[in-house]
Formats: C-alpha cells, structure tokens, sequence
C-alpha cells in the first residue's frame, strides 16, 4: 500500500522520542568473526593458494527494497554469487518499521492483502504472525451523522444488513459492490491483466456505481491503496487489487510491516550485502561504481531494483522504453501521522474512510486494534493517512490540523489528549500507474547484462515488487547459462 526514496521524518518539537529501527535479522549483518592465528608456513601456503584460485564471478544487485531482496533470495536459492548493495543502513525500502519509544510506526500507511500469489509463494506467512483487519470501513460521512458501517456481504452477511439502509450509496450500488466482488474473484488474473484499459473513475462509471458511493467510499478507500484521489490509476489495477481484497484478508505482520523486508533479508547468504554504499554510475562490463568511487565487478550481470526515479538517473534509456503518458498533475504521494492515545475511540479493527468530500484526513485506524504489539501496554498507537505532499506545510501545523479536524469527527474533548509521536512524508509513494500500463510486467532485460526490477516495471504492489525481482534473477541465471 505503501510503497520513498528515503522519508523524511520528525516529531511535534514539544514530544521528543527516540527511534530505533525495527531489527534486520540477516546474517550478514552478524560482526566478522575473530581472525586466527597462524604460523608463517601455513600463512604462505594460503596465500599462494588463494592466488591460485580466481575470484568467484558475481552478479551486482542495487538497491534493497522488495524487488531486490526478490532477486537476491532467488540467486541464493540458485547458488549464484552476488553482492547486494543499498544506499541506506538498512533493507527493505518503503516496507519498513521504526520503533519509536515502544511503538511500532510503519513508514507510511500499509496493508499487507493475504491473497497476492507470489507473496504466499515466497514469505513464511505464519511466521509473520499476521492480524487481520475487519473486512469492511466505517465512513465518516459529516459532522452530526454517525459512522455508516460497509462490510462485505460475503463474510459477514448478518452485519452487512446494516449498510443495505445507509446513505453511503444506492441500494443497487450495494448489490453492485457484491457482483463487482463475485466477478472479480472468478476472473482470471491473464484476464484481468490483457482486457481493455481505462482509468478507474472511468471504469466505476462504466460498471455503473453512484456517484454518492463513488465519493463517500470508493474514492476515500481506493485513494488511500494508490495514491491517487482523481482515480487516473488503470482500470486493470483496480480489478486485479479488487479480487486480492475479494479472496484474501487485509492484514499487519505483528511486527510491523517492516518483518516482511526482515523474513527476505534473514535468508540472504553472510557477506552478500554492503549497506551504505550507493550506486553512482552502471556498467554492465565494468560492474557498479559507487560514490565513493569504489567499482563493484558484476561479471554476472547487474540488476537494477531501485525505485523509479532513481532507476531512470542510474539508466537514463528506461524512460525510452516506457509509453509516454499524458501528464498528471495527481500525485503519488502520502503523509502519514502517528499519535498515542489513552484508548481507542472505535473498538474494531477497522479501516475508517473521511467519506464527508471535507478536511485533509483520507483514512485512519486505531492500530492497535488490529495489533495490539504496536503500542506499550495500556496504549494505542493511531495512525492517520493524508494524500497529497503537504510541501507547504510543517509537521506541528499538520498535526495540529489533523487533531481539529478528528475532534469534529469524535469529540474535540475525546482527541485533545494525544500526543503527536511522528509524521513520515513519503514523496514517491508510488509509481505512475495511470494508462497504458503493463501490471503483467515488462521484459527485465534492458542491456547486455543489465536487469531492471521494482513496482514500477510491474504492478505497483507487494506481489509486484516481488514477481518483478524474481523475474529479473531468472532472466540473468538463463542468459549466463546457469542452472535454473
């Protein structure tokens, strides 16, 4: 859901805390073990060995969020050398978490969707120890009016009664949710990836939803999974994230997001990955030169899995290779704010939707709710999401925004007690995935030697992220002639 090159982030002046980030279990972040003693004989015997013995060829992989964590656990599960190189001190990307004075704070509002096929391929589900959330919204439809419950008619049919009467849509949109959702769910994804491209309004249009429900659900709940409130994103997009939602849970790792990053990183071979160290310039004969000045050979290959607009200053041919769109001013960018509370105002472990068309709030939830480890005992941590940059604004005056604003929703009296713990501004949330797109993804050989990989070369989700790593580990493996 989430999914910036590095977000920048702070904390109301008058609260400060300390973040330490959520640990990367990975054996080559264990220290070096202590060098042994040896004899001078035995010392010129092994250098003359080791001289004797070429260098193993390796691949390269830059960058070491999803898509490179990806490739670089499908080379290890070949047995192909590489070494992984992330500009940051830490792996995982935008799937991350900080623990900030005993609260788990994801980097930006995320949802892991239980259903993504590749994920269930690659990640032990059970060890991320995942909380679901409960299968629908409560819309905050007005200051006066209650919160309307839409819940999935499927799952919890008795408490969908409920929604049938709400003004949150039409009758017909109801029973229009639930085709939509059947349809969706027997469609397959060849289907759903090859049929006709429009934008998502276009397609709600089409498929014929109100606009009552367009505007106090879909566009809140599906601005907060893309990014995007003019809903520019491909129809093809929406469908193929509408049967996730259809077949699977929406739901938190107990750790936060960030154990999804750990779990990939935890199997990646030791000395593979070299943290701090970014990439300046590519090429594929000479391997990767970092700005240091130091040049990494890469006599395998080297697979680019860094975020878009890095990717095209690293390789300035890719913007070539993709379709030229016509220019949006929607951006894909979010801020999220996290505060601490005495206790939850809404007891369910449910997404909540700003369905009034007023305000800056897009959703927001109690997290604890859905997993209590977010917080210390006794506390609860919410997190609040806005679409949009905010570049104009500070973090205190958001903030302080955002608590004005939830009073008219809950109680000025009932928000006026929490305590502002940081905002996380992520400036590339996603990549551009307005038509034409190819969620199927695109061909990773952009070079003799060279691989690209990341959401933005497949669909902009978890699954793509990973589909697009994998691909680019097997291209490389087949095109040197490896066993695969």
């Amino acid at each position: 859901m989430v999914w910036p090159n590095r977000p920048a982030s702070s904390r109301h002046p008058l609260q400060p805390a300390t973040a330490t980030p959520m640990p990367v279990h990975a054996p080559h972040l264990l220290p070096a073990p202590p060098k042994p003693h040896c004899h001078a004989a035995a010392l010129r015997f092994t250098v003359a060995a080791s001289a004797a013995t070429p260098a193993p060829r390796k691949a390269v992989i830059v960058g070491g969020g999803l898509a490179g964590l990806a490739a670089a656990t499908h080379l290890t599960s070949l047995s192909v050398p590489f070494t992984l190189v992330e500009a940051s001190d830490r792996l995982g990307g935008r799937v991350a978490t900080d623990v900030v004075d005993g609260y788990r704070l994801d980097r930006g509002f995320q949802i892991f969707l239980t259903a993504y096929p590749e994920c269930r391929r690659v990640l032990d589900f059970p060890a991320l120890r995942l909380r679901p959330f409960y299968p629908g919204a409560l819309v905050f439809a007005g200051a006066g009016e209650p919160f309307y419950l839409l819940s999935d008619p499927f799952r919890l049919p008795l408490r969908s009664l409920s929604a049938v009467l709400s003004p949150v849509g039409t009758l017909p949109d109801k029973v229009l949710v639930g085709l939509t959702r059947l349809r969706a769910a027997a469609t397959p994804d060849d289907a759903i990836l090859s049929a006709p491209e429009t934008t998502t309004a276009a397609h709600l249009l089409r498929l014929g939803f109100s606009p009552s429900i367009v505007e106090r659900f879909l566009r809140p709940f599906l601005a907060g999974i893309f990014f995007d409130p003019a809903l520019d994103t491909s129809s093809r997009l929406f469908e193929l994230v509408f049967k996730r939602l259809a077949l699977g849970d929406n739901a938190l790792p107990e750790e936060g997001i960030g154990a999804i990053a750990s779990q990939l990183a935890a199997r990646l071979p030791a000395g593979s990955v070299r943290l701090s160290s970014r990439a300046a310039a590519i090429d594929p004969s000479g391997g990767v030169t970092l700005d240091t000045g130091e040049t990494i050979p890469g006599e395998l290959g080297v697979i680019v899995a860094v975020e878009q607009p890095e990717a095209e200053k690293l390789l300035p041919q890719l913007s070539s290779m993709i379709p030229e769109k016509p220019k949006k001013k929607s951006e894909r960018s979010t801020v999220c704010l996290y505060f601490s509370a005495d206790r939850a105002l809404v007891q369910d472990p449910i997404l909540l939707l700003n369905g009034s068309g007023k305000g800056i709030v897009n959703n927001m939830f109690f997290a604890t709710n859905v997993a209590p480890s977010y917080a210390p005992p006794g506390k609860v941590l919410v997190s609040v999401s806005l679409v949009g940059s905010f570049a104009g604004r500070d973090d205190a005056e958001l903030a302080d925004e955002v608590v004005r604003e939830l009073g008219g929703w809950f109680g000025a009296g009932e928000v006026a007690s929490w305590t502002h713990l940081r905002t996380y501004r992520i400036g590339f949330a996603q990549p551009d995935q307005t038509p034409p797109t190819t969620p199927a993804g695109r061909d990773p050989r952009v070079g003799d030697g060279l691989y690209v990989c990341g959401d933005h070369w497949c669909s902009a989700t978890f699954d793509g992220a990973l589909v697009s790593g994998r691909r680019a580990a097997e291209a490389l493996a087949k095109d040197r002639g490896l066993p695969s």
